[in-house]
């Protein structure tokens, strides 16, 4: 795999690792920051499947479920050629911190530089999201609702 191929996202919250894996990992909380509805089964082969902006169904199944630490789990796109359900790898680690906790997201298994592109755009947008309903803010209408690319 080339590491040009590869999305890396870091960002600090502003709560403790098990509010953040709750927003990760709770459909109720993901719907907070993220997406029209979502089911979610997290333990490994558990399905992951979110309508990330009401348009576009994110699936997937989970590979590896370290409570409040470690997530991992297949990612794809239904309908999509370029990124097929369950074809990449989103990787996310909290790592606790004094003053709550570094969110560090791994995407891998991209097809080409413009599917890395679009996905760190929007892993930016929807960490920032959860990055404020973490801090206890209201981060809005999603301007990327019906969105379908």
């Amino acid at each position: 795999m080339q590491e040009a191929l590869v999305v890396r996202r870091e960002t600090h919250v502003s709560a403790p690792p098990a509010a953040v894996f709750a927003l990760l990992t709770d459909p109720e909380k993901i719907l907070r920051w993220m997406g029209t509805e979502a089911e979610v089964e997290p333990k490994p082969g558990g399905l992951y499947l979110v309508n990330v902006t009401g348009a576009r169904f994110a699936r997937g199944s989970f590979r590896e479920v370290v409570p409040v630490h470690r997530l991992a789990y297949s990612f794809g796109w239904d309908g999509s050629d370029a990124v097929p359900p369950g074809s990449s790898l989103v990787e996310i680690d909290l790592i606790e911190q004094p003053d709550g906790t570094l969110v560090r997201l791994t995407h891998s298994g991209l097809p080409n530089a413009e599917q890395c592109a679009g996905h760190a755009e929007g892993w930016a947008h929807y960490l920032d999201r959860l990055t404020a309903v973490a801090a206890g803010r209201d981060p809005g209408p999603d301007p990327w609702y019906g969105r379908k690319d």
